[in-house]
C-alpha cells in the first residue's frame, strides 16, 4: 500500500507562483513513475506533468509547458511541482499520483488509468 500526501496548494495572484510537494510511503519510492494532474469544478481530471523513475525524464501538458517544472527527491520519497506565472485557469485541485510497476525504465504516463496510486489533492486558487 502507498500514501501519497500533496501539500502546498493555497489562494495566489495572476503571475505568481506554488510549489506543491507529495510525499510517499513505501520503501521502493525510487521505482515508482510519478505524476501530476488536476481537476477544475466541472471538467474532468486532466494530466500536468510526469516524471520517470528512471533517467528522470519529464512530460508536461501543453498548457503548462515552460511555466512548470516537476521534479523528484528519492532521498525523502518526494516528487514536486513548481508552478510559475500561474494563471486563473490554473485553478483546480491537483493531485499527485504513482505508477508502482511502471513497464520499464524512463517511463512516463499521461493517462490517469495508468496510475494506482493517488493522493487526496490540494487546492491551486489563481486570482485574476
Amino acid at each position: 500500500q502507498v500514501q501519497l500526501v500533496e501539500s502546498g496548494g493555497g489562494l495566489v495572484q495572476a503571475g505568481g507562483s506554488l510549489r506543491l510537494s507529495c510525499a510517499a510511503s513505501g520503501r521502493t519510492f525510487s521505482s515508482y513513475a510519478m505524476g501530476w494532474f488536476r481537476q477544475a469544478p466541472g471538467k474532468e481530471r486532466e494530466f500536468v506533468a510526469a516524471i520517470s523513475q528512471g533517467d528522470y525524464s519529464t512530460r508536461y501538458a501543453d498548457s503548462v509547458k515552460g511555466r512548470f517544472t516537476i521534479s523528484r527527491d528519492n532521498a525523502k520519497n518526494a516528487v514536486y511541482l513548481q508552478m510559475n506565472s500561474l494563471k486563473p485557469e490554473d485553478t483546480a485541485e491537483y493531485y499527485c499520483a504513482a505508477n508502482t510497476r511502471p513497464r520499464y525504465g524512463g517511463s512516463l504516463y499521461t493517462s490517469q488509468y495508468d496510475y494506482d496510486y493517488w493522493g487526496q489533492g490540494t487546492q491551486v486558487t489563481v486570482s485574476s
